[in-house]
């Protein structure tokens, strides 16, 4: 199945987790992928595994999200190898926990550079190219971003942040032919939660706790999400732009009784 036949698509954040995962998977499904990461070796990894599915070789670059001269080179590199951009996936995130107690701004800051205004800088670069193939976005927030979370106020903010900016630029792109969507995953089994602090039993009971909080009983994993990111940057999605898509086992739904 060649979906993406010959279209090129930037994932950011594709060294590890959902990231690594729907690249693998849009290029088994005939995209030319531009891989960027901050870690190469981790990054090499998902190029290999785009190999073993049957994908084209993808171009990596390494980035740092957070660094302005970076992500200009993320647009130039594409340009410079594929001369288009057809689909981009803002996928690049971290998670930290804390609440208006203990967040300080230097963490706040972190979170909103990385998961809001790199986004935003690196969709205004290929946003000119996007109107020329009138191609997609995919942003890949949370669940966080449409309920609310004690523990990671930082967080939640910046992932509301992404589902009005996803939607704003549906509109004043939709006009172009350009369509916005995101979508808005629940605990997906990746190494995030760990990055983000948590000791391998903390995790596990994590997990355990994830059967009473998601309807469907469970955590999700990486190819539910994968397979929602396709849909959205495909054409069988063409008349949906603008969204907020809920992989998450039903969790927005979800309130306690």
């Amino acid at each position: 199945m060649s979906v993406f036949e010959g279209k090129v698509i930037i994932v950011t954040g594709a060294s590890s987790g959902i990231g690594a995962g729907a690249a693998v998977h849009l290029a088994s499904l005939g995209g030319l992928l531009v891989i960027v990461g901050r870690n190469v070796e981790k990054l090499k990894e998902t190029a290999d595994g785009i190999l073993a599915a049957g994908g084209a070789p993808a171009l990596q670059l390494q980035a740092d999200m957070t660094k302005e001269a970076d992500v200009e080179k993320i647009i130039a590199a594409t340009l410079e190898k594929h001369g288009c951009i057809d689909v981009l996936v803002n996928n690049a995130g971290i998670l930290e926990t804390g609440s208006i107690e203990n967040t300080s701004l230097a963490q706040f800051d972190r979170l909103m550079n990385t998961n809001v205004r790199a986004m935003y800088q690196l969709t205004m670069l290929a946003t000119p190219e996007l109107i020329k193939t009138k191609g997609t976005i995919v942003n890949v927030s949370s669940v966080c971003g449409v309920r609310a979370f004690p523990g990671v106020l930082a967080y939640n903010v910046s992932k509301a942040a992404v589902d009005q900016f996803t939607a704003c630029v549906a509109l004043e792109l939709a006009p172009k032919g350009v369509r916005v969507n995101a979508v808005n995953p629940g605990v997906i089994i990746t190494e995030i939660h760990k990055r983000g602090g948590m000791d391998e039993e903390t995790y596990a009971k994590f997990l355990e706790h994830c059967k009473v909080t998601h309807a469907l009983g469970r955590p999700g994993q990486v190819k539910e999400v994968a397979a929602a990111i396709a849909f959205l940057a495909s054409d069988a999605a063409s008349f949906t732009t603008g969204i907020s898509l809920p992989v998450d086992g039903g969790r927005h739904a979800m309130c306690p009784r």
